[in-house]
């Protein structure tokens, strides 16, 4: 059997698989490289080497700086700014929030800028009395168009300008792709301003994201909240150490009540006071400066009590937890003030059947709520155990609540020497958004953790896995006998007309699988068709680029597309009556705009 042969049959089954939607696309595309080579189609090396190429190093780098921004407030601030200015005009709304998403798609990805977005656009819609999906869809398409502007908008790009490069022509600028990306993002707001009202439908859904934006008022009305705990650590040579815990009642100041006694995170009852054991004592307006040197005890650094108004800030957040059924922290006492047994939270009050168990000592039953506070860190590491359910994910209420944090300036500072790198070509791409992730952890914006969990792995190995297949297509001639049958069924027509046709192509594949699978099998026959009609590969591999980004027709063509279809209420059939008039404008850029810039 011929090697284009074998490929097409590779080609055709990965079709088939990522349609057929039941095993996870990274293990189709892994099947895939390793099809290539049991067939003998490629090399080992040839099978492989897509984990290192530049284009993967380019997007695993984005996501961390993608993250960054993120983490630090930078895409939270972005929506309060939008929801602080605009005002109750649809038309406002809708443009203000369609230009912000498309031009944080082109820094953070389409999916990080919807998922950063969706829940303020929501909240706004709730607030103004519109029904959420007349909102969420318009969001989501401007998020594709303004994955063009630039270079950093979609893997998609990566791979296009990578493509070209290889062809003999050249890389697409980090900013040249703002030829289609504007016209894109210009027409995408006009359709949905003017046929929004008639093609969307006025639904809302089953349950809606929780506005958190008020959240530290809520917790600070519901729950009796002390600010003036201190928590002091007993050292060995302290007079306390051995004694009972009425001796700590007797040496207080006046006006200071001591609230409870931690050990290793649980009240130690009665028994006699140890070194290491903390105190935790109500000292509001009381000066303990003499009572903390005179019994030689040592403040903990951990927590001085927040005052209600701040209980949500750069550094530290609050979040609320149920404590469940067979609990291993059933039966434990808690009190206010008292830490975890990690040492990183702090319990600020606890409520059983919504009333306050007080200031006391009090064992814990199944169905108690807690409210905890510590570090942004802490809870995200801690909040996830077994043991705790948790109302509202730190994540969610630093997205909704959390300005612009001590790290935004240095992210903000390093996202601007990379663009310089990448607008002025000094490094390769790949080089340049590897040194900005790096840059990112040396300057403590973000963990080596943080990183390595902000990396869409599953876009990696589809990317890395795929490549070999875009190599086996054109290297075995399965490029060239498409791009004949291709030119067979156009014949001697226009060139306009061969864009029109590899758009039609390209889209209709998009709508069943991802847009990046979709280019890195479409992209080597563009060059070929290039080939053959003596023209430059550039405004064919560009159509494909415009084409890859038109998937509007389902929720599945695009993670951003289902990721609006709960919230939004949406139905399967709802996507293609909006979809169909933005694939046309994408099809008119194609074909008019496209050549005009890049010259057959």
């Amino acid at each position: 059997m011929a090697e284009s042969t074998i490929t097409f049959l590779i080609t055709g089954g990965a079709v088939v698989l990522f349609v057929w939607n039941r095993l996870p696309v990274g293990i189709v595309a892994l099947a895939v490289a390793l099809s290539l080579y049991a067939t003998g189609i490629l090399t080992v090396d040839q099978a492989l080497s897509g984990f290192g190429d530049p284009t993967v190093v380019f997007i695993a780098a984005l996501f961390v700086v993608s993250e960054a921004l993120d983490a630090t407030g930078v895409t939270t601030w972005a929506g309060q700014q939008l929801m602080a200015r605009v005002g109750t005009s649809r038309t406002r709304l809708l443009v203000s929030m369609m230009l912000l998403c498309a031009v944080l798609t082109a820094v953070i990805s389409v999916n990080g800028a919807v998922a950063a977005l969706i829940p303020m656009v929501v909240v706004l819609a709730v607030r103004l009395g519109r029904s959420p999906s007349q909102l969420l869809m318009p969001l989501a398409f401007a998020a594709h168009a303004g994955s063009l502007l630039l270079l950093t908008g979609t893997p998609v790009n990566i791979i296009i300008s990578e493509t070209a490069a290889d062809a003999g022509a050249r890389h697409i600028g980090f900013a040249e792709f703002a030829w289609v990306g504007v016209p894109l993002v210009i027409g995408t707001i006009a359709i949905a301003v003017l046929l929004g009202d008639k093609l969307l439908p006025n639904r809302t859904a089953a349950v809606m994201p929780p506005d958190l934006s008020r959240l530290a008022t809520t917790l600070a009305k519901q729950y009796t909240i002390h600010s003036g705990l201190i928590r002091l650590r007993v050292a060995a040579e302290s007079p306390f150490a051995g004694a009972a815990r009425d001796s700590v009642v007797d040496a207080l100041p006046e006006g200071a009540q001591l609230r409870g006694v931690e050990r290793d995170g649980q009240d130690p009852g009665d028994t006699p006071l140890r070194a290491g054991d903390v105190l935790v004592v109500d000292a509001a307006d009381v000066q303990l400066t003499d009572f903390v040197d005179d019994n030689t005890l040592t403040p903990c650094r951990s927590f001085d009590g927040p005052h209600p108004d701040e209980l949500i800030g750069a550094e530290y957040g609050v979040a609320e937890v149920i404590i469940p059924p067979r609990s291993e922290f059933v039966g434990h006492k808690v009190f206010p003030g008292m830490a975890t047994s990690s040492g990183d939270l702090v319990v600020l009050a606890a409520q059983r059947g919504g009333r306050d168990l007080g200031s006391r000592p009090r064992k814990l039953e199944a169905g108690d709520t807690l409210l905890l506070c510590g570090s942004w860190r802490a809870l995200d590491q801690h909040i996830a155990a077994p043991e705790v359910r948790v109302v509202h994910e730190p994540e969610l209420i630093r997205r909704q609540t959390l300005p612009m944090g001590p790290g935004s300036k240095p992210a903000l500072a390093i996202l601007a020497v990379m663009v310089v790198l990448l607008a002025t070509g000094l490094v390769p791409a790949a080089v340049a958004a590897l040194l900005a992730a790096c840059a990112m952890v040396v300057c403590r914006v973000l963990t080596v953790e943080q990183a390595h969990r902000s990396i869409s792995w599953t876009t990696l190995i589809l990317v890395g896995a795929m490549i070999p297949l875009s190599t086996a297509i054109r290297d075995t001639g399965a490029a060239d006998q498409l791009a004949s049958v291709f030119m067979s069924v156009l014949g001697d027509a226009d060139r306009h007309l061969v864009l029109v046709g590899l758009f039609l192509v390209t889209v209709t594949l998009g709508q069943l699988i991802s847009n990046t699978a979709t280019t890195l099998i479409i992209a080597p026959i563009a060059v070929v068709i290039a080939a053959d009609l003596g023209v430059s590969p550039l405004p064919l591999l560009m159509t494909v680029c415009v084409a890859a980004a038109a998937s509007f027709f389902t929720p599945v063509a695009t993670p951003a597309n289902m990721m609006i279809m709960g919230p939004g209420g949406y139905r399967f059939g709802d996507y293609w009556k909006l979809g169909s008039a933005m694939m046309v404008w994408y099809l008119l850029v194609a074909v008019v705009v496209v050549p005009v810039v890049w010259s057959f």
